[in-house]
């Protein structure tokens, strides 16, 4: 006999992906809470933004509205000035002092 394999519908709704940028943005902060190394933090808060971006769409995907699509064209924009300053940074404090954690981060303050 012939086994029949019963496939199930789901439909993706607007609650998935709000569920999944809650999980997304869990990680995000433990991340920021537990790790010491500055470019595993800069990662997580990384994170963090685009769980909010999703967010942001699929809010706006549910309202019918693109206000929330186009406030995320917008934060990406600044994200992405953003990452390459910040990692600059990071990544040249690591360079002279590889075993930086953020603690060392903080006396850079003046």
């Amino acid at each position: 006999m012939i086994a029949q394999l019963s496939l199930v519908a789901v439909t993706v709704t607007a609650t998935w992906y709000l569920l999944l940028a809650a999980m997304l943005f869990a990680i995000g902060v433990v991340g920021v809470m537990v790790r010491r190394n500055p470019l595993i933090l800069f990662m997580c808060i990384e994170l963090m933004l685009n769980a909010v971006n999703l967010t942001f769409v699929a809010l706006a995907r549910k309202i019918g509205d693109v206000g929330g699509q186009s406030t995320v064209f917008f934060v990406m924009v600044v994200a992405a000035a953003e990452v390459v300053v910040g990692l600059g940074i990071i990544v040249a404090i690591l360079r002279r002092k590889p075993n930086a954690t953020t603690d060392d981060l903080a006396g850079l303050k003046g």
